[in-house]
């Protein structure tokens, strides 16, 4: 036998046997809560102890028999103690009919129990004490009262819902509760490993922590019915009720009344009346503040359920839906389950609350009621579109063990669609899947408007992994045929998934006002809007979103999307500085991704992590994840992933000071003066390419890059585009002016703050330009400057240069400690408050409250070392800046 958790009472009750004192303690809980397990563990430690160990049990068909429970004890005591037979008889043989009074039979068996504990110890295990018979239960009390001085332990289990001597017998008492969740977790995947996510949610949700729940339960999550043993605990006292309480007990069991007092329910629930003879048989409980009555055990509210018929519980489902008519989700989950035949007020009505439920966080509820908005469509039409987003949602929830929407439900379309979705992401296979979006899309029926949307976002997620330039121009004039059945938003992630140098221009606008109340967005809107973000480089104003969403729709929500949110968060760890949270947030989203098989997300995460072991000079990882990624991904011509491990390669190579084989990486990701179309690298890797051109004396090749960013427009294209382009003209400027004009555009520039690893990079650049010049003094802020950033990353080989740079003119590199400690978020906030605006003005920006704000400010200050708001400007401008902390 093996419990679940339980320290706290476990280390109590061996403390007891273990004793060599006499020792008393009652264990009080509910039914079912693991008290004869927490027994049973106390037998055994004491017979390895050396303890005779007499077990009794207290039976409720026996509790009106006097002294039966007395005589269970007596009996197994018989060879021990030959007065034994004389207390026996006195109580249950022929001379009984005036058995001695409670003092003198307690006074005997207090000496029989002793004189046996005195050459061996005792332990006296009583379990289900509530059922021992009146007299019995007042010997054992009296013995218990008055143990004193031999080894002789008594421990009886009592459920605390059932009145019993035992409640006067003023003994210590082990209060037993439900399992933590954690623990409730455990017990419950040790016995049922196999159940389905929202089965196996459900008998969490029932079970409230009861040991005894979480195994008996799995098997009502079908048509199995009541579990013999709950039926034994609550079933014949429910039948017994008259119709009117059993018909309160079913309301109030459907409506989710809770089984305890105080559960802490924020939304009102049916009170239930008329209901003394449920509270009188133990039923119920009534809460001592408010009067109400609720359930004593979640298993009594389960119980009652069983036990309706069909009709009744509809009946009643009809009731509540009436109820709560005001409360959308609540009315939808008793109207779903109230019909018995189509009604689309109730179709409409469950189709708003997964609609509801989808924003929140639970779409993986919102697939069951927009399959059961399907079935009672009264409309053939509506029929087959609320079938066909049921199918739709159930891919992007799907999770390994789930259930998708019953066969004869399935919409085929939209069913193709998941299909093709799904083994892509699994197989990456990006030809394939774009041959069979676009036939799709053309043998479409007329009116499919929403499958026609899905398929044309599919097309895009496809066509911007394949990054094949011939494959996106098919996908361009696909869409462009459509006319207006392309909206501006799936516009916005063709232009900007696509190539951002080509088609990204004017986008920022558009994509803005998208994403302007991203919570009322879809979670697959929202994570489309912020993949379009981070090729406009601007993610980062939406990752506060994502950070408070992503648990949710990865535990009840659009798994898929979940995943998604963690990338574009990690990625946006990455651009703003926060390497060591990035590596949380890329480790734990690859072990996700290979949980649920999906290849392509996970070979993709495997690159970024490459990217950042390359950056930290940690080569032999970076190149190891790369060859993992490149083998996967270059036969099934990813090019996204292909195109981020040619790049892992130019990093690993500079790291290292390989410059030769960082320029010959960089060319041939594009070619020096040109950005190749539809690469995403082309232009994230300007800078790469003409620190390495510079290192090995291309300045001709590396002016020319510059030029072709300038030219193409890099500057009003994204924030990171402008601030690297301008680090580049000032890197390759043919005259001192240049250089000056440019590197103070780059710095100066508001993304200079938003990504400290390009800043760094310009700023060594231009300190090393400098120190040729012999401004040693400015060289030095600079140098200085750019090697703290690059130590507090963890940029080794950039922070060797820059203090390198620095001997030269004679400077001690920068201590890589000590520096303010800021988290992420209050750094954002140090920044905006830094740049003059209002805690009302940040907290509009960030979504926070003004007042949460002033209490970032509050932490902040002396992390900086200032009082006044005004010492703030300064101290985010200095060069020994803030870093960030690993938080």
């Amino acid at each position: 036998m093996v419990i679940i958790g339980r320290d706290r009472e476990r280390a109590e009750i061996s403390a007891m046997v273990q004793s060599t004192a006499s020792r008393v303690l009652v264990v009080r809980g509910e039914a079912g809560v693991g008290k004869s397990a927490l027994l049973e563990e106390a037998a055994e430690l004491a017979v390895r102890d050396g303890h005779l160990v007499i077990r009794i049990t207290g039976v409720e068909v026996e509790s009106g028999l006097p002294y039966s429970g007395l005589h269970q004890l007596l009996y197994q005591l018989l060879p021990l103690n030959d007065d034994i037979r004389t207390v026996l008889d006195a109580v249950t043989g022929p001379g009984a009919d005036a058995p001695p009074s409670l003092m003198t039979l307690g006074i005997a068996v207090l000496e029989l129990l002793s004189d046996i504990a005195t050459r061996r110890p005792l332990l006296v295990i009583l379990d289900d004490g509530h059922w021992l018979d009146e007299g019995s239960a007042d010997v054992l009390g009296f013995v218990g009262r008055r143990i004193r001085g031999v080894p002789l332990k008594l421990l009886v289990a009592l459920r605390d819902e059932v009145v019993s001597r035992f409640d006067l017998a003023v003994l210590p008492e082990l209060t037993v509760g439900p399992l933590t969740d954690e623990d409730a977790v455990r017990l419950l995947d040790q016995h049922h490993p196999s159940l389905g996510e929202r089965v196996r949610q459900w008998v969490l949700d029932q079970a409230l922590g009861n040991p005894l729940a979480l195994l008996e339960l799995p098997s009502q999550a079908g048509d199995a019915g009541l579990p013999r043993r709950l039926h034994q605990l609550y079933g014949s006292r429910i039948a017994a009720l008259s119709d009117p309480a059993r018909a309160e007990l079913l309301l109030g069991a459907l409506d989710g009344v809770g089984t305890r007092p105080g559960d802490g329910r924020a939304k009102p629930r049916h009170r239930m009346r008329n209901v003394g003879e449920a509270v009188a048989c133990g039923l119920l409980d009534t809460e001592p503040i408010t009067g109400d009555v609720t359930f004593r055990h979640p298993l009594v509210r389960s119980s009652v359920v069983q036990m309706a018929t069909p009709e009744q519980r509809r009946a009643a489902h009809r009731a509540l839906a009436d109820l709560h008519r005001d409360d959308l989700e609540r009315r939808a989950m008793h109207l779903a389950a109230a019909c018995d035949a189509p009604d689309e007020e109730a179709a409409r009505v469950l189709e708003a609350a997964a609609d509801s439920a989808i924003r929140h966080g639970g779409a993986v509820t919102a697939v069951g009621w927009l399959t059961r908005a399907a079935e009672l469509s009264e409309d053939t039409v509506e029929q087959a579109r609320r079938r066909g987003y049921a199918t739709f949602l159930s891919g992007y929830a799907a999770r390994p063990g789930s259930e998708l929407p019953p066969v004869h439900l399935t919409s085929r379309p939209d069913a193709t669609v998941n299909a093709i979705h799904q083994a892509f992401f699994e197989d990456g296979d990006v030809r394939s899947a774009h041959r069979q979006a676009l036939a799709m899309i053309e043998g479409l029926p007329d009116g499919s408007t929403e499958t026609l949307a899905r398929l044309q976002v599919l097309l895009l997620a496809v066509n911007q992994y394949a990054a094949d330039p011939a494959m996106w121009k098919e996908a361009h004039r696909t869409l462009a045929s459509l006319g207006d059945l392309v909206t501006e938003q799936t516009q916005i992630y063709s232009n900007t998934w696509s190539d951002v140098v080509l088609h990204g221009s004017g986008w920022a606008a558009p994509l803005e006002r998208a994403a302007a109340n991203l919570h009322d967005r879809e979670p697959w809107d929202v994570t489309r809007l912020a993949t379009a973000a981070y090729h406009l480089d601007v993610v980062s104003q939406y990752r506060p979103h994502l950070e408070r969403v992503v648990d949710r729709e990865l535990a009840t929500g659009t798994m898929f999307s979940g995943l998604i949110m963690l990338t574009m968060i990690m990625l946006d760890q990455m651009g703003s500085g926060d390497w060591d949270a990035a590596v949380r947030t890329g480790e734990r989203a690859l072990a996700l991704e290979v949980e649920h098989g999906l290849h392509l997300l996970a070979h993709q995460t495997r690159a970024h992590l490459a990217q950042l072991a390359a950056l930290r000079g940690q080569t032999a990882r970076a190149l190891e994840l790369r060859a993992e990624a490149d083998a996967w991904a270059r036969p099934r011509g990813v090019g996204f992933v292909t195109g981020l491990a040619d790049s892992i390669a130019v990093t690993a190579a500079l790291s290292e000071g390989d410059y030769e084989a960082a320029y010959r990486h960089a060319a041939g990701i594009t070619t020096p003066g040109t950005f190749r179309p539809y690469c995403g690298q082309a232009s994230r890797t300007l800078l790469d390419l003409i620190e390495a051109a510079l290192r090995t004396g291309r300045t001709e090749q590396a002016r020319r890059h510059a030029l072709a960013a300038r030219d193409a427009g890099f500057t009003g294209l994204s924030p990171r585009l402008a601030l690297t382009c301008y680090g580049a003209l000032a890197m390759t400027a043919g005259s001192e002016r240049e250089a000056t004009e440019m590197f103070t555009r780059a710095t100066s520039h508001p993304a200079a703050a938003r990504f400290p690893f390009e800043t760094a990079r310009i700023q060594l650049a231009h300190g090393i330009r400098l120190r040729h010049t012999r401004e040693r003094a400015t060289a030095r802020s600079l140098l200085t400057h750019a090697a703290g950033t690059f130590e507090r990353l963890g940029a080794a080989a950039w922070a060797g240069r820059a203090g390198a740079e620095l001997r030269i003119i004679g400077a001690a590199p920068p201590a890589s400690a000590p520096y303010a400690s800021l988290t992420w978020q209050e750094r954002r906030i140090a920044d905006l408050a830094a740049s003059g605006l209002t805690n009302k003005e940040i907290g509009a920006r960030l979504r926070l409250s003004p007042r949460t704000v002033s209490s970032h400010l509050y932490r902040i200050f002396p992390k900086l070392g200032i009082t006044t708001r005004a010492a703030l400007r300064d101290a985010m401008n200095r060069p020994d800046r803030v870093t960030e902390s690993k938080d």
